[in-house]
């Protein structure tokens, strides 16, 4: 078994990305959970209270995991120094096939890290951060699709 590293923005981390996580921690010894900043999004939780959320909601799920972030920088870097030999990315549709294939590829040119994509449960398919954060702030319940953690931290 191996190093992977599972990383994303976790704006809020949801049960689809802890399904992704506690599944990758069956297929390697150690996932570090990294929280990435992304340039393309403007997210509604800092990072040190996004890294504090995954660490909660990791914390009592079967696996060795690492939770850090990454505020700037190549991911590969990360992987290389972590030692890591693998990526994992969720996939849920087509559109995350399509976003996520160029970027693996694009990846092991530069490093020669394979990317491990898990296809998401059907149970939480239809979940994103962004739909979540959306229903969030117009009043709705999100119970069901994030931990008590984050429906709290998005109160706040």
């Amino acid at each position: 078994m191996a190093i992977a590293v599972y990383p994303g923005s976790f704006d809020p981390i949801t049960f689809g990305h802890i399904d992704i996580a506690t599944r990758a921690a069956k297929l390697f010894e150690t996932v570090h959970v990294l929280v990435v900043h992304n340039p393309g999004k403007n997210p509604k939780l800092s990072l040190d209270k996004r890294v504090e959320l995954v660490k909660a909601v990791l914390a009592n799920k079967p696996g060795n995991f690492v939770v850090s972030s990454l505020a700037s920088g190549l991911l590969v870097d990360y992987c290389k120094e972590v030692k890591a030999e693998a990526l994992v990315k969720g996939i849920r549709t087509n559109v995350d096939i399509d976003y996520e294939l160029p970027m693996a590829q694009v990846n092991r040119d530069l490093s020669g890290i394979e990317t491990v994509f898990l296809p998401a449960d059907p149970a939480h398919g239809f979940i994103s951060s962004s739909l979540v954060k959306q229903v969030a702030s117009l009043g709705g319940d999100i119970s069901k699709y994030v931990p008590a953690e984050v429906v709290e931290a998005l109160k706040n």
